[in-house]
C-alpha cells in the first residue's frame, strides 16, 4: 500500500495548478460530506433527543464502529464543513472585489435561500438539519465584519423589549447572541485606544480588564461576608479570571491586523468549550451536597407543583401554582427546587424520547412532519447561540482564503504538513482523553463527569479537523496513489444537492413511513452510508460531465445572482476536475 511521509519536502509533491485551486475545496467537501453522513446515520436510527454520548448498550462489531465513529468522526466533520462554509464566503467575497461588483446584496440572497433549504429540509426532511444554522451563523459573520454600532444596537434594544412578551421570551438569547458578535466586532475591526495604567491598549481590552476587577471585588467580597450566598462565590470567581485573560491576551494578540481574523475565529470556537470543560470540573469537583433536613420527599412535592404549572400552562391558562421567589428560599427548599427542575427536565427528555422513537418507528408522514415544525419553532431562537461557534470556523475559514493559504496550496504546503503532524494527534488524542474521563451521560448523577469529557471533546475537533485538511491537501499533492483523493471533488462541487440527497434516502430507508428498518447496528450503518456515498459518487461524476452545476446548486446560484445561469454543458464529457466552474 502506497503511503505518504508527512515529512517529505515540498519538492517530491507535485503542484497543483492554480485553475485547479477550487478543486481542492471540493475534495476536502467531499470528504466532510462523508464524515457527516456517517455522524447523521446513527441518528436516522436513534431519536435526536437522545444525544448522550456512547450507547453502553453497544457490544461487538457495533461497539466498534460506534467508537471509531466517536472518536475520530463525531465533531470533526461538521466543524470541517463550517470552515469550508467560510472559504466559500471568502471566495465569494475576493471575486466580487476583482469584479468590483456588490457582495452584500447577493449574499444575503444567499443566506436567505439557505435559510429556506434548512427550514424545508428540518420539517420535511430530517429533523437533524444543519442549513439553517449556517444561515444564521452567516449572518452572524456579516454582523461582525460589517454590522453598524446603531443598528445592532437599536436591533438589541428592540429585541429585549420584545422579549417581555411571554412568547417572544426566547428573544433575550438572541439579544445575547448580538451582544457578544458586536464585542466580537470591536476586537476585529475597533481601532481605538485608551490608556490603561500607564500603557496604550484597544478599549476592547480595557473593557474586559475593569470588568475583571469589578467581578474580582464581588468575588473577594463574596468569599469575606459571613452572609453572602454561597453559590455565586466559585462562578464569579472564576468569570474574574476569565475576564482578566480576555483583555490580557486580547492587548497583546490585537495587532497585527491581517492576523485578527485566525485569531478571532479560533477564539470564538474555543472559549465556549473552555467554559464548559471549566464548569464541568468545578461542577465534578465540588457538587452540591443536600442540606440538613432536606428530604426527597420535599422534591417530589415540588416536581408535582412543576408539572401542574406545565399542564396549566399548556391548556392555556395561568399556573395556579407559583414558586416562592428564591431570594425568600431557605436552602433546602432551594436544594429541593433544583432537584424537582433537573427531574421535570428529565422527564421531559424522556417523554420526548419516547414520542419521536415512536413515530420514526410506526407514525405517519404527517405525524413526523407535526413533530418536526414544532421542534423548528422551539429551537430557530436558539440557533443564534450556536451562530455564535459557527462564526469563529466561518471567520477561520475565510482567513484561509484571504491570506491566500488556499488559493495557492503548494506554496503552503509547510503549513498544511504541520497541521497534519500536530493537529490530528493532539485533536484525536483530547478526544480518546475524553473517552477515559467518560463516553457517556449519567442521568441524574450530580457530579457527572460527561460535562467535562464533551468540552475536551469539543476542544480538540478545532485542531482534529484543521490537521484532517492538512492531511488531504498532502495527499492531493502527492506523486502517490493518494493523489487519487481528488476522485471525490464531483462529491463536494454538488455537497448541497448529496447533503439533502442522504437525508431523503436515510429517512425512507429507516423510519417507519418508509422501508422501517430503524434500529440498524452500528456497524451495518457504515455499510449502508459506504454504498450510498459510492451510488452519490458515480451520480455526481456523471451529472458534472454533463451539467455545470449540481442540481441544488444550480437553483442556489440562480436565487444568488438573481439569474438564470447555465446549467447544460455545451459538449458533453468526461467529468475534468472542475474546470467548467464559472
Amino acid at each position: 500500500m502506497t503511503s505518504i511521509s508527512l515529512t517529505d519536502s515540498a519538492a517530491d509533491l507535485t503542484p497543483i495548478r492554480s485553475t485547479e485551486r477550487i478543486q481542492a475545496l471540493d475534495v476536502v467537501r467531499g470528504v466532510a460530506l462523508i464524515g457527516i453522513f456517517l455522524m447523521n446515520v446513527e441518528y436516522f436510527n436513534r431519536p435526536l433527543n437522545d444525544f448522550n454520548g456512547l450507547p453502553e448498550s453497544l457490544t461487538g462489531a457495533n461497539w466498534l464502529a460506534g467508537w471509531f465513529i466517536f472518536n475520530f468522526v463525531q465533531g470533526k466533520f461538521w466543524t470541517m464543513f463550517s470552515l469550508l462554509f467560510g472559504m466559500g464566503f471568502a471566495v465569494m467575497l475576493t471575486r466580487a472585489e476583482r469584479a468590483d461588483r456588490n457582495f452584500i446584496r447577493p449574499y444575503l440572497r444567499r443566506i436567505a435561500a439557505l435559510a429556506v433549504f434548512g427550514a424545508f429540509h428540518h420539517i420535511f426532511i430530517w429533523g437533524g438539519d444543519i442549513l439553517f444554522s449556517y444561515a444564521v451563523g452567516a449572518t452572524g459573520l456579516l454582523i461582525i465584519l460589517y454590522g453598524n454600532w446603531k443598528y445592532i444596537a437599536a436591533a438589541m434594544v428592540g429585541l429585549i423589549g420584545l422579549s417581555f412578551i411571554e412568547v417572544l421570551e426566547p428573544l433575550r438569547g438572541v439579544a445575547a447572541s448580538l451582544a457578544l458578535m458586536s464585542v466580537s466586532a470591536l476586537f476585529l475591526r475597533g481601532e481605538w485606544k485608551m490608556n490603561f495604567l500607564g500603557r496604550r491598549i484597544p478599549v476592547f481590552s480595557a473593557v474586559f480588564l475593569v470588568l475583571g476587577s469589578l467581578l474580582a471585588i464581588a468575588a473577594l467580597a463574596l468569599w469575606l461576608l459571613p452572609s453572602a450566598p454561597k453559590d455565586p462565590k466559585i462562578p464569579v470567581t472564576v468569570m474574574s479570571v476569565v475576564f482578566f485573560a480576555i483583555g490580557l491576551l486580547s492587548a497583546k494578540f490585537h495587532d497585527p491586523v491581517e492576523s485578527r481574523t485566525r485569531r478571532l475565529g479560533v477564539a470564538l470556537y474555543l472559549f465556549p468549550f473552555l467554559m464548559m470543560t471549566t464548569f464541568g470540573t468545578i461542577q465534578y469537583l465540588n457538587p452540591k451536597l443536600p442540606p440538613p433536613g432536606y428530604t426527597a420527599a420535599m422534591a417530589e412535592t415540588r416536581l408535582a407543583e412543576l408539572l401542574k404549572e406545565d399542564a396549566a400552562k399548556k391548556a392555556g391558562h395561568k399556573p395556579a401554582v407559583k414558586a416562592e421567589s428564591k431570594a425568600k428560599q431557605s436552602e433546602v427548599e432551594k436544594y429541593a427546587e433544583g432537584q424537582a427542575r433537573n427531574a421535570r427536565g428529565e422527564k421531559r427528555e424522556a417523554e420526548a424520547i419516547a414520542k419521536e422513537t415512536r413515530i420514526e418507528t410506526t407514525g405517519t408522514y404527517f405525524e413526523a412532519v407535526k413533530l418536526r415544525a414544532s421542534e423548528f419553532a422551539e429551537r430557530a431562537p436558539g440557533e443564534a447561540g450556536f451562530a455564535f461557534v459557527l462564526c469563529g470556523m466561518f471567520l477561520l475559514g475565510s482567513w484561509f482564503v484571504r491570506s491566500g493559504v488556499m488559493e495557492n496550496t503548494s506554496a503552503h504546503l509547510p503549513l498544511f504538513r504541520k497541521l497534519a503532524i500536530y493537529g490530528i494527534p493532539i485533536g484525536v488524542g483530547l478526544g480518546l482523553l475524553a473517552g477515559l474521563i467518560a463516553d457517556s451521560r449519567t442521568p441524574g448523577l450530580e457530579n457527572d463527569p460527561f460535562q467535562i469529557a464533551m468540552g475536551l471533546r469539543m476542544i480538540g475537533n478545532l485542531p482534529a479537523c484543521l490537521g484532517y485538511v492538512g492531511l488531504m491537501v498532502l495527499m492531493l499533492h502527492s506523486n502517490s496513489v493518494l493523489s487519487n483523493i481528488k476522485v471525490f471533488a464531483p462529491l463536494g462541487r454538488m455537497a448541497l444537492t448529496n447533503y439533502l440527497t442522504a437525508s431523503i434516502v436515510g429517512t425512507l430507508y429507516f423510519y417507519g413511513y418508509g422501508s422501517g428498518h430503524w434500529g440498524m447496528g452500528r456497524a451495518s450503518q457504515v455499510l449502508f452510508v459506504a454504498v450510498v456515498i459510492s451510488l452519490q459518487l458515480v451520480f455526481s461524476h456523471w451529472w458534472l460531465a454533463r451539467f455545470r452545476y449540481g442540481p441544488m446548486e444550480w437553483l442556489w446560484r440562480a436565487i444568488t445572482y438573481w439569474q438564470v445561469p447555465p446549467l447544460r454543458l455545451e459538449q458533453p464529457s468526461l467529468y475534468n476536475g472542475g474546470h467548467e466552474r464559472a
